[in-house]
């Protein structure tokens, strides 16, 4: 299995000669207005893509689905949607379903509890966008749990440490598991997606688990940082349980 990660949550997944797309933000750096009421009011994404619009180009070519965990612009963007061929399958929760076809797109493939696409089997999984009011504002999101062989990958989307994603760990007991950290907040309420101590949670959940932590440095509600984030993690003895990689690493596994 492999993981080319790009930035935020987009990253590219081989795995089984099946090669899917997720969370695709596509836009060049500044591109887009800032994620209002936070404390920062940085345009997004704030970095560049680590790699050329050729290359991206050739490697959207090969793909065989895209999966959005949802459709917030910062993992389904306007550019995403532009240089993404309309028939491409798209494993989505079924509440993005009308807002998918409505975008022009042919082969959304809604995701209810469990499907089979090609040689894997997808498992959808829910989280929470954050607590009380905040959450119900931000709106349904999910999570994937990919299945092949010896790989179990569990996406868990934008959602805090809550008890859907305990249940996910419990039930499907992941050899993966990617995490969208970050602690994105606005100026009022709490966190929206994993704090560090959510992520030391992830990783104290399921030890044998290799844990990847990702949705930092890009976005500008974002408030943690990959380097706090290890600090953190080496405090609590688990460096080596959780990866972090940094925009166009590649991970084999």
């Amino acid at each position: 299995m492999k993981i080319h990660f790009l930035r935020h949550a987009t990253f590219f997944l081989e795995t089984n000669g099946i090669k899917i797309l997720v969370d695709p933000m596509l836009s060049p750096k500044d591109a887009m207005d800032p994620v209002g009421n936070a404390s920062d009011a940085s345009r997004i994404p704030m970095v560049d893509l680590p790699l050329s619009e050729d290359a991206l180009r050739d490697q959207l070519t090969s793909i065989n689905a895209v999966l959005i965990t949802h459709t917030h612009r910062d993992h389904w963007d306007t550019r995403a949607q532009e240089m993404i061929p309309k028939n491409t399958p798209l494993i989505i929760q079924p509440s993005d379903e009308k807002d998918i076809r409505e975008q022009g797109f042919t082969n959304p493939l809604p995701v209810t509890i469990t499907t089979t696409f090609k040689r894997l089997k997808i498992n959808r999984t829910d989280g929470q966008h954050g607590s009380g009011e905040v959450a119900v504002k931000m709106g349904h999101v999910s999570g994937f749990v990919i299945e092949q062989d010896h790989h179990r990958i569990y996406i868990a989307g934008d959602t805090i440490w809550c008890t859907e994603v305990a249940d996910a760990l419990k039930i499907y007991k992941p050899t993966h598991v990617v995490v969208n950290a970050g602690a994105a907040q606005f100026l009022e309420g709490g966190p929206i997606t994993m704090t560090g101590e959510d992520v030391v949670k992830v990783c104290e959940t399921v030890p044998k688990a290799k844990v990847i932590a990702v949705h930092m440095n890009t976005v500008n509600h974002c408030l943690l940082k990959r380097k706090d984030l290890k600090k953190l993690l080496e405090s609590k003895n688990l460096s080596q349980n959780c990866l972090i990689p940094e925009d166009g690493d590649v991970l084999q596994f």
